[in-house]
């Protein structure tokens, strides 16, 4: 019998804990807390919407970037709610749900060996996907109880090989809502090293009450910001995989061509739906 060949980038990665969980909850009809599932159903008029684009037949490839419609939908969301503008024909890419956003953010800002800062403890998702590609991570910790991080040691995380910093707020796990003043520094940080600001905010409306940022809205990062989001925790449909990100036109030109190339467009019809 002869061994086959397995690439080297897949030998140390696995099944995410979240999923793992998720099977064994399943199997013994339990109560899953660990997947970030909705408890509420998708709204009626987002279901309607996708239904009424699979009757008119838009059933074909979209233009690499995801619906013009879904695009100027967003962006007028971006300048309401998160206090960015953004042009829909050249700073916007829909991807395949957020994580998808995040893999075509992350091939498009990292070679391998570069280095990205990560918050701990952190989305197991973007973990993985940092290794997979190739890219080191180097972590900063978030202490409880309030999980904050410590200024010296967000600062020491930096060095020559650092190109990206990830910030996930609301953060997946801890439910942390970044402050201003947490994501200045951040700001001032990635201004000082010249490297990339990646934001995941998939849960940005689920805060309890405190105030979310986006950090691509201070002046100062908006050309070095990638933020990202989506429709999954929204309108309770994540397994739609409808993401997008913002960011500068000429890096959102080749996340968009990555994505093109992983997995050519979101789902026609429910881009239409969201």
């Amino acid at each position: 019998d002869v061994d086959k060949p397995i690439a080297d980038r897949v030998k140390t990665i696995s099944q995410s804990d979240i999923r793992r969980y998720s099977a064994i909850c399943a199997a013994v009809s339990g109560v899953n807390l660990s997947q970030g599932v909705c408890d509420q159903p998708a709204p009626d008029a987002v279901k309607e919407a996708a239904k009424q684009a699979i009757d008119d037949d838009h059933a074909i490839y979209t233009n690499l970037r995801g619906i013009i419609e879904l695009r100027q939908a967003v962006a007028e969301k971006m300048r309401k709610f998160n206090g960015i503008e953004c042009d829909p024909e050249t700073e916007i890419a829909v991807n395949v749900g957020s994580a998808g956003s995040f893999a075509c953010a992350a091939l498009s800002t990292l070679n391998p060996g570069d280095e990205c800062i990560v918050f701990s403890p952190f989305y197991s998702y973007h973990v993985n996907l940092l290794e997979l590609i190739g890219a080191k991570v180097r972590y900063v910790d978030l202490r409880p109880p309030d999980w904050s991080y410590k200024q010296a040691d967000l600062e020491a995380a930096f060095n020559e090989r650092t190109k990206v910093i990830l910030v996930c707020t609301p953060n997946n796990p801890t439910g942390k809502v970044y402050s201003e003043s947490e994501l200045r520094a951040i700001a001032e940080l990635a201004n000082r090293h010249n490297v990339w600001i990646a934001t995941d905010e998939i849960y940005e409306y689920i805060t309890y009450g405190r105030p979310h940022i986006s950090i691509g809205s201070f002046p100062e990062v908006q050309d070095r910001t990638l933020t990202i989001s989506g429709a999954s925790k929204t309108y309770a449909v994540t397994g739609w995989r409808v993401g997008y990100t913002i960011g500068p036109s000429e890096i959102i030109d080749r996340i968009a061509v990555v994505s093109d190339l992983l997995y050519i467009c979101a789902p026609a019809p429910l881009q239409h739906g969201i």
